[in-house]
């Protein structure tokens, strides 16, 4: 029995929002969701790497720390960590088949998302942390992990249109489902939104009467480097104590100029808990900044003696950030050459995701992404180049491996696959197998 076999039964129920499912579940795991302290992050992009800085810290703090995130790149046992250690695979199954146990066949089944996020509060309980960094999965109103009625703190990330077909067609709209995480009196740390998307956030903090915080960017300071000024999420006596601490400066081992954004928003999160009087040093910040991880964005890797940058991009916000960072790198040391191996699923803004990331003289690799709804390599090509029109090159490929020699065929260019985690996790997978 494997974790695959385990789930598969419940995959056919699809993507179902709401929350009685999983009240309905956990009430017969014995509730564990209301057993443990939880930080609760959403956003379109940049949650991930807010869930790993933090989850970083508090490890390294001395904190038992669980974290949630989703989807995974190569394994299920990836999405549920204490500690940074993936779950056993066999403890995994065995918390599935409890599950499975509990599930009343009178009542609606879980999808497949809801029984491995029950997993994940269960597997958190049974092992006693002391906190659990929690990713929603998709929007937050409506998530399976929106079931904990008392957070210590809210993170809501970044917001644009993505999942517009379950969520809402506007921003507005997404802003509405993301809120719905925040919680009444609970610290809500938000991160740079678009004005439609800021204004009902910002009205729903004011009706839960939730302490907002808005932390600016930090500046680098240096290479691998970076500044955070604090916010005094604090009360007015409490400034003057904290007054010969006014910032904090830390490595800052992930890639691109977002990730000032993101670390800054851990950062508030980690001073509200301080706050709340979690004993979190400032050893333990820099330490854990520097051994914060979070494969498949912005990574690179050797390939064949060939250096590969990799990166999800899977939406046009996420493009926009990745082209930003490929501009610097060109900038630094110009390439003759700029090389996207890309695949997308058939659900994505295609259109806006080229616009983002093309441009002219670029070549364009189109590969399908296995196992997966994916979008049609030919017409993705047509769509390329009605876009870019002046791409020096767009091919499509059977498989990925194949359009990475042939990208790495013409010498002195810059080679990015990107597109989609699952065809990052299809190459990274097939990669540490071989």
């Amino acid at each position: 029995m494997n974790i695959d076999s385990l789930l598969q039964p419940f995959q056919h129920f699809g993507v179902k929002l709401g929350l009685e499912r999983n009240f309905q579940l956990l009430a017969h795991l014995g509730n564990p969701h209301e057993k443990i302290p939880v930080i609760h992050v959403a956003g379109t992009n940049g949650k991930g790497s807010v869930c790993a800085y933090l989850s970083s810290i508090l490890t390294e703090a001395g904190y038992r720390t669980g974290r949630y995130i989703s989807p995974h790149l190569i394994d299920w046992t990836e999405r549920i960590c204490i500690n940074e250690q993936p779950i056993v695979a066999d403890e995994l199954c065995q918390i599935i088949l409890q599950i499975q146990d509990a599930i009343d066949p009178k009542e609606e089944s879980p999808t497949q998302f809801e029984v491995i996020t029950a997993a994940a509060w269960l597997y958190f309980a049974q092992q006693q942390v002391d906190i659990a960094v929690m990713e929603v999965g998709l929007g937050g109103r409506l998530d399976a992990t929106n079931v904990c009625s008392q957070p210590l703190v809210t993170v809501i990330t970044s917001i644009s249109r993505e999942h517009w077909q379950q969520l809402g067609p506007t921003v507005a709209d997404i802003a509405g489902e993301k809120a719905g995480i925040l919680k009444p009196g609970c610290p809500a740390v938000l991160g740079p939104l678009p004005p439609a998307a800021e204004k009902v956030v910002r009205s729903r903090v004011l009706e839960l009467q939730s302490p907002l915080i808005t932390p600016q960017p930090s500046h680098p300071i240096q290479p691998g480097w970076a500044e955070y000024q604090k916010n005094f999420y604090l009360s007015s006596a409490d400034i003057d104590k904290s007054a010969n601490f006014p910032s904090i400066q830390y490595p800052l081992p992930l890639q691109g100029q977002i990730q000032l954004t993101n670390s800054a928003l851990a950062l508030a999160t980690i001073e509200v808990l301080q706050h709340k009087g979690w004993q979190i040093p400032e050893s333990a910040i820099i330490n854990g900044m520097a051994k914060t991880k979070w494969p498949g964005r912005m990574q690179w890797l050797m390939w064949q003696e060939h250096k590969l940058l990799i990166d999800g991009a899977h939406n046009p916000a996420a493009a926009t950030v990745l082209r930003d960072y490929v501009n610097g790198l060109i900038a630094a040391s110009p390439s003759p050459y700029v090389t996207w191996v890309m695949g997308m699923l058939a659900t994505k803004d295609h259109g806006d995701i080229f616009q983002a990331l093309l441009q002219p003289g670029d070549q364009l690799y189109l590969v399908p992404v296995p196992d997966s709804n994916s979008a049609a390599t030919h017409d993705l090509a047509d769509l390329a180049n009605e876009i870019c029109p002046q791409l020096s090159l767009c091919s499509t490929y059977g498989d990925v491996f194949s359009a990475l020699d042939a990208a790495f065929a013409k010498e002195n260019n810059l080679v990015v696959l990107c597109g989609s985690l699952y065809l990052l996790g299809h190459f990274l997978g097939q990669v540490n197998s071989r």
